[in-house]
């Protein structure tokens, strides 16, 4: 067979595939070069060097290849990418192929090696290759010589799928399953231990495995032992918490129910996990709430109305309309399930609140039920509900700031750890009675000390605390990564309709109607009855058991007329002094944002008569309807003009008399004639209230330092007085993009008294003199004849009017594509695109569904703390088994013990504390169906747009927090390698009791750095966006240099008063005993820890500064406080029994001295650098 290209992306979850071989184990990358590795190192130790002269080396290289196997072996579980390059041939013939290695597009779950299947035909010849990757099948195609998604019959013409009469017989209904798969949403649970080997075979994990047997090594076994298990019970609990989540998921899928299905010519009950696509299923409302559509249908016989809330969060049920209703103009048309066709789609996953039973009609299907007729277009986790659980389910799992960035920081630490290690090598050889043993391990200590092994942990600390922040806050994110992001936003735009302005719309009255004052508003009691007729009919409103359900604009249109909406879509005036029959809707084009507008067909019967006589009435934005009138009257343009200038929301009003048609000629109307020579009936005026804290939550985004921009479909006039009542910007002058005569394009002022050219000839002073206004016709006429001009421009303007769906799309990503981090706010109906697309897409939710009772809040709440507590006890258990168990050790106190000792201590105290905080988070981070929006990656349980500070506060602190845990963490790293080398060379040790004070000290410090909470108000500050940058580099290596002359001064010093050393080498292996050194260089080694916390902690303008972050605050002071008296010597009997010598008056005078000194200019180090370097800029004007 011919070679294949198989690499290129399959859809937008596969970013590319390669086909492999597995090789035999024997020449798998792990095995074959060790077994030769092996035989030189035996061959070299037994006959080269020998194995008396050279034992410990020889041991030590054993060691040393042996953990490099180890890792290579465990790197195979770390990266698909090494184990197929390990394990695996590369082929491109995919008959052949046995595994399929799958990259998915970014942020959509990790890489995997899947097994490729394969189905023989009867005569053995190979029928299909398929793979199956996050619960999605993708089959090779013979003909193209690619893999393939399924392909779902989801882009035929409506005709087609009223034509199709179901599965015929049995062998079509084998082909379909095998070729789409039954309707399973079944999510495997994996076992504790499957789980856990996951987890212990984690990065994090085996490198504090390694560190607790270098520490066994080196004489520190009780400690090495309490922290392993420390570690494992850490990871069991986070286990048990991952398949709590993992069960709460699966029961997120539908539970399998009886359908009715109309297969091999008759009607037959089966459940619902056997629908194929292509099946005609008969769906009814159930009684039994739980009882979900089972998979995306397209409604073909009888309409529905649908709660999607568990879908889109919106809880205002949808109208389903069936396609036999369509004119026959429209059923050659194709579906579009992104657009248009959504209003005939039932999505998986919903409710159906009603249904009308079908009427009967010859030759057509009618269920044995009374159901509405659906087609089956997509099954199992390709419908809409499977697609937001595969973003549960497989969306990033852990995560940090930035990965590359975490890299190239321990790389930059590594430098210096191997040049402190190179260091010890050199110097401590030089001693030939020394163990060589010893000093290989202290190298080895040096390394694993100074990359931080808590690093990873702190970091998705950072994220997940804020994650679990939000969800107090009611802001639900099903894609965590995003959190860092809203940190470094630049661009905010917002929606306007139901996100900056209210949805509950007031009805001001009609204008337009009077020929001598065209600008009156009338009363809606006192307008014409076409007019009235106009607005009781042309609504998409339904009548349910719960009420009126529908759009609040037209819901308020309805009560403002007074008007009555009955169950079977009569409306009747409440008022007698209404002289009109009652109209009935016989058929509607619901408004379509594209289309601008909506018509609607009504009846009433002739009084004695039994013929109906039609009107048609259409409502939508004055400029669409501008030519469908008869004609138009005398100033149309002045007066909707006028309107929208104040504010208000204008929508034009026509209205036809069709006279006495049969009920077939009203179906076959086609909608352009029912939308031409209408008779004008006014402008509906309505007012839009802004919500009442969008003024203040604008004003708190603008004075920020960020853009604020406006992506409506509402009028450029509507649009430009909400963004100056909001002030946007303090600009006075608003311009907006107007097409004037023959197709040409200018800037023209808000009151059209003034005009400018489209391509100004100074860009820079006309961007910062005129707020900037661009309608949907003049963005599409830039992108595609101006593009260059466009990319120039677009950072500019600050209003977007008029624009579909498909144009808030492109805005957002052209704003991508220039670099600018992006932030969407929208009601998560018509702006998904927009809201997927941006780095922060936040879904508004207008209409809230029902919360939780209280009672499950508070069970949640009892089960929460039935879990600390457990947590608690096992945390008490390992301690007091620490305590019975830490003075027994024979030998204990004469053991030399260093800096590491404090890091052990302080690890233990923060592995209980991340235990629980991780349980916790664990938890939080588990989105619910209904939470979670196939919206947007962020949901807001708030109808204020508050939430957007909510996540860019939370956003900051964790860029803050991450930032200041580096800077932290480099210096105590970088001490540390100096006083592990150099100072280890010297002798210096500290005691049992030392280390162990030390560390509780410092854990406590530890422990609150990171739980500060944002500020209340955003700061006008931008923070940094990344972690390299000038100041943190700067500020870390002056810092530490300011400390390391410190330590090199001090030291100096200190060994000055020491009496002169019998040999030109210390005795490493002998008994602690107090000196100055030992005693200088404890005391100031604890006070390096908490100046660099002191000076490193940001707080202000982003997060809680020092004196409000209370619990830090005490506990710096409490360990500053007790260094003091150490130095001052205030209570001797403690000196003695932590083994700090009595310093004389001069040398503590300098000690404290070089202390504070220390800390002053460490201090004043950091605050130059963070004055010069350490502020994030915008990188368009703020204004």
């Amino acid at each position: 067979m011919d070679e294949v290209d198989v690499s290129k992306g399959l859809d937008e979850l596969v970013q590319k595939v390669s086909l492999h071989n597995p090789l035999p184990t024997v020449v798998h990358g792990y095995s074959l070069p060790f077994i030769f590795l092996y035989g030189v190192w035996f061959y070299c130790w037994v006959y080269v060097y020998g194995v008396e002269e050279y034992q410990e080396a020889g041991w030590i290289a054993l060691a040393g290849i042996g953990l490099i196997q180890v890792l290579v072996s465990l790197s195979c579980y770390w990266s698909v990418h090494v184990r197929t390059f390990l394990t695996c041939t590369t082929t491109s013939n995919p008959l052949e192929a046995i595994y399929v290695k799958v990259v998915p597009t970014p942020n959509n779950g990790a890489s995997q090696l899947v097994a490729i299947r394969k189905s023989r035909d009867n005569e053995g010849k190979l029928a299909k290759v398929w793979f199956t990757f996050q619960k999605t099948r993708y089959n090779w195609d013979f003909d193209k010589k690619n893999f393939k998604g399924i392909a779902f019959p989801t882009d035929h013409s409506y005709q087609d799928y009223l034509d199709w009469k179901g599965y015929q017989n049995d062998s079509d209904i084998i082909e379909a399953e095998e070729n789409f798969g039954k309707n399973e949403l079944e999510m495997v649970v994996p076992e504790f231990m499957e789980l856990f080997l996951e987890r212990a075979t984690a990065p994090f994990f085996v490198f504090q495995v390694f560190c607790v047997c270098l520490w066994c090594l080196d004489a520190y076994w009780y400690y090495s032992i309490f922290t392993l298990l420390m570690l494992v019970a850490f990871e069991c609990t986070l286990v048990q918490q991952q398949l709590r989540n993992m069960s709460e998921i699966r029961k997120m899928g539908n539970k399998p129910y009886p359908v009715q299905v109309y297969r091999l010519k008759k009607w037959q009950l089966i459940s619902s996990d056997q629908l194929v696509p292509g099946d005609l299923v008969s769906v009814s409302r159930s009684s039994d709430d739980s009882l979900l559509v089972p998979c995306d249908m397209l409604l073909l016989r009888g309409p529905c109305i649908v709660d999607e809330s568990l879908l889109t969060g919106e809880s205002v049920p949808q109208m389903k309309e069936p396609i036999e209703n369509l004119p026959e103009d429209q059923t050659n048309r194709c579906l579009d399930m992104e657009d248009e066709s959504r209003l005939h789609i039932l999505f998986g996953g919903t409710r159906i609140v009603q249904h009308t039973s079908p009427t009967k009609i010859s030759g057509q299907l009618k269920s044995p039920d009374g159901g509405c007729i659906a087609y089956v277009l997509r099954n199992s986790f390709s419908t809409s509900q499977g697609k937001l659980l595969r973003t549960i389910l497989f969306g990033v799992k852990r995560v940090t700031a930035n990965n590359l960035e975490t890299f190239g920081f321990i790389l930059f630490l590594l430098f210096f750890a191997i040049l402190a290690s190179g260091y010890l090598w050199v110097k401590g050889t030089e001693d030939p009675n020394r163990n060589r043993y010893k000093l290989f391990l202290e190298c080895t200590l040096i390394l694993t000390s100074v990359v931080p092994p808590e690093l990873p942990i702190e970091l998705s600390l950072a994220v997940n605390t804020s994650l679990v922040q939000l969800t107090k806050l009611g802001v639900y994110c099903t894609e965590p990564f995003r959190i860092p992001f809203a940190g470094r936003i630049e661009m905010c735009c917002f929606d306007k309709t139901g996100t900056l302005t209210n949805d509950n719309l007031v009805v001001e009255g009609i204008a337009g109607l009077d020929e001598n004052e065209l600008t009156a508003v009338h009363n809606i009691s006192q307008v014409p009855l076409e007019t009235l007729q106009t607005l009781a009919t042309c609504h998409s409103l339904i009548h349910l058991d719960e009420g009126l359900v529908g759009d609040p604009l037209e819901k308020a249109t309805l009560t403002a007329i007074d008007w009555t909406l009955t169950k079977h879509d009569a409306l009747i005036p409440n008022s007698k002094s209404v002289r009109s029959p009652a109209l009935k809707i016989a058929q509607r084009y619901h408004f379509n944002s594209a289309l601008k507008r909506m018509a609607v067909v009504a009846g009433y019967s002739i009084s004695g008569s039994l013929e109906t006589s039609y009107i048609a009435t259409v409502k939508g934005a004055p400029e669409t309807l501008r030519p469908m009138f008869a004609s138009v009257p005398p100033n149309y343009d002045n007066v909707y003009l006028a309107m929208s200038r104040k504010g208000a929301r204008v929508l034009a009003l026509g209205y036809r008399n069709l006279g006495i048609l049969s009920h077939q000629a009203v179906r076959s109307l086609k909608r352009e004639t029912l939308e031409s020579e209408l008779r004008f009936a006014g402008f509906l005026i309505l007012s839009c209230p802004l919500k009442k804290d969008s003024s203040s939550v604008i004003r708190e985004i603008v004075s920020s330092s960020h853009r604020v921009v406006m992506i409506t479909g509402d009028n450029p006039l509507t649009a430009c007085h909400v963004a100056k009542v909001l002030r946007f910007t303090k600009k006075e002058s608003t311009l907006i993009m107007t097409c004037v005569a023959n197709n040409d394009w200018v800037w023209q002022s808000v009151d059209q008294d003034s005009e400018l050219p489209l391509i100004p000839a100074d860009l820079k002073r006309f961007t910062t003199e005129n707020v900037l206004c661009i309608t949907g016709p003049g963005l599409t006429h830039l992108h595609n004849l101006h593009s260059q001009f466009y990319y120039r421009i677009l950072p500019h303007i600050r209003i977007f009017a008029r624009v579909n769906p498909k144009q808030k799309e492109l805005i957002i990503t052209s704003l991508n594509g220039l670099g600018y981090t992006t932030l969407m706010c929208g009601d998560g109906t018509n702006d998904v695109g927009a809201l997927k697309h941006a780095h922060v897409g936040v879904a508004i939710l207008s209409h809230l569904p029902e919360l939780t009772s209280k009672s499950k809040k508070s069970e949640e709440k009892t089960k929460e703390r039935d879990v600390r507590e457990e947590n608690h006890e096992k945390s008490k258990r390992l301690v007091s088994r620490h305590g019975d168990k830490g003075r027994s050790i024979p030998g204990s106190s004469d053991v030399a013990l260093d800096p590491r000792l404090e890091r052990l201590n302080r690890a233990q105290v923060q592995l209980q504390q991340m235990m629980k905080e991780m349980e916790e988070q664990e938890r939080a981070q588990l989105v619910k169906l209904g939470d979670a929006s196939i919206a947007a990656p962020f949901t807001s349980k708030m109808s204020s747009i508050q939430s957007i500070c909510h996540v860019i506060k939370q956003g900051r602190c964790t860029l803050v927090t991450t930032l200041q845990m580096f800077k932290i963490l480099a210096l105590n790293a970088l001490v540390l390698a100096y006083s592990q080398s150099v100072l280890y060379l010297e002798g210096v040790k500290f005691s049992d009791g030392q280390a162990t004070l030390q560390g509780l000290l410092l854990a406590a410090c530890f422990l609150f750095i990171s739980r500060s909470k944002p500020l209340k108000h955003l700061s006008r500050n931008r923070p940094l966006p990344n972690i390299f940058n000038s100041y943190t580099i700067l500020t870390v290596l002056l810092q530490f240099f300011v400390h390391f002359f410190s330590l090199v001064f001090l030291v100096q010093q200190s060994s000055m008063r020491l009496p002169p050393r019998e040999s030109p080498f210390p005795d490493l292996e002998k008994e602690f005993e107090p000196n100055l050194l030992n005693s200088t260089v404890y005391i100031i080694s604890m006070a390096l820890q908490v100046s660099t916390i002191a000076v490193n902690y940001r707080g202000h303008p982003f997060m809680e500064s020092l004196k409000e972050n209370r619990a830090l605050l005490y506990s710096l002071i409490g360990t500053g406080s007790f260094i003091l008296s150490l130095v001052l010597g205030f209570m001797p009997e403690i000196n003695q029994e932590f083994g700090i010598v009595d310093f004389d008056p001069e040398y503590r005078n300098l000690l404290a001295g070089v202390l504070l000194a220390d800390f002053v200019l460490a201090f004043v180090v950091d605050r130059i650098c963070l004055f010069i370097f350490g502020e994030g800029k915008l990188r368009i004007e703020a204004d």
